[in-house]
């Protein structure tokens, strides 16, 4: 990832994938089956810059968007290291009764400029957001 000086106004995001993943070792799920809330293993979304973008053909419940979604604007900001946004990334399924979780993946980081061009640079690697820490439970 290049973090670079930048011009007077403009400013740099991550663009951001949320997949839907379980715990290992949770027993009898597989790509298809169909989880509580609705969703499949390995469902996503992107947030690119303010837009949100589903796969063609899939949906994705609105609880389960909404409860992530006042993490992503942060987890679009370029952080300290330290930062548990940093390297948290998996969100507890807002449905109890559902073993899933939403992994937020930072994929690329796109610079906004005065004039309303953008450039976007894919990301390499991956380190900083596939934490395994603690699961943010939005649920309490």
């Amino acid at each position: 990832m290049t973090l670079k000086a930048l011009e007077k106004g403009a400013f740099q995001l991550y663009d951001l994938k949320v997949i839907v993943v379980v715990p290992d070792g949770t027993p009898d799920v597989t790509p298809s089956t169909l989880l509580p809330c609705n969703a499949y293993l390995n469902d996503s979304f992107e947030l690119r810059g303010e837009l949100l973008f589903l796969p063609p053909g899939q949906g994705m419940s609105i609880y389960s968007i909404g409860s992530v979604l006042p993490l992503l604007a942060a987890k679009q900001r370029v952080t300290q290291p330290n930062d548990w946004m940093s390297y948290d990334a998996d969100v507890a399924c807002p449905d109890p009764l559902c073993p899933s979780r939403l992994r937020i993946k930072r994929t690329a980081i796109r610079t906004f400029y005065p004039d309303g061009s953008q450039e976007v640079e894919q990301l390499q690697s991956d380190v900083e957001s596939q934490g395994q820490g603690e699961v943010v439970d939005v649920r309490k």
